[in-house]
């Protein structure tokens, strides 16, 4: 990898740690660039915007979350072992220690929902794609006979999002101690009316 590889890749991972606690819009490249050591010049030497910063840092945190969340959850068997892989990994993606402040789209979504341009795009397009993938591994665990025939996979995806990010906003803003428990009771429960 060449220096100035290795140093955009420096400055995309402070940034992602910023993001992940303060958002996209907390990332200061005045402060990010002291933060990787160079002046904010040599920081806008590797990026032309702060928005194309902003789309890096929603590229690095996708890569990042199919290291943590689908790597190991790919591992298990088809059906709903992966199913319940992907739901554990997750969680665990929430409070990865390479997230100081938590996930990193809640905090895009919020930001972004309503400011149409490339990073919502960015966004959105993951987003979809996630969602899409978790209806794959639903209907896959249909076909491996797992969940029912007649299990509707987009509306399973839909409420896998639902309940963590109902987790996410019961552990983070309310502090609530039963957040990861109830969303595990309230997974078991989904999984169970899917099962065939």
């Amino acid at each position: 990898m060449s220096k100035g590889a290795a140093t955009r890749d420096r400055i995309i991972e402070s940034a992602l740690r910023t993001a992940s606690v303060e958002g996209l819009e907390g990332i200061s490249l005045g402060r990010l660039a002291a933060d990787v050591g160079m002046s904010k010049s040599g920081l806008f030497a590797h990026f032309t915007s702060k928005e194309e910063l902003q789309i890096d840092v929603l590229e690095a945190a996708s890569a990042r979350f199919a290291e943590i969340v689908l790597k190991p959850a790919m591992q298990e068997p088809r059906g709903e072992p992966r199913v319940r892989s992907l739901f554990e990994h997750w969680l665990v993606w929430e409070r990865h220690e390479s997230l100081p402040g938590g996930c990193v789209f809640m905090h895009a979504a919020a930001e972004l929902d309503d400011r149409p341009g490339p990073a919502r795009d960015t966004l959105v397009s993951w987003q979809r794609q996630w969602l899409a993938f978790l209806a794959k591994a639903a209907r896959i665990a249909v076909d491996a006979g797992h969940f029912r025939a007649d299990l509707d996979s987009a509306l399973f995806a839909f409420q896998q999002l639902g309940l963590v990010l109902g987790y996410y906003h019961a552990r983070r803003l309310l502090g609530d101690p039963l957040a990861e428990q109830h969303a595990r009771q309230a997974f078991d429960a989904l999984v169970a009316a899917a099962r065939a």
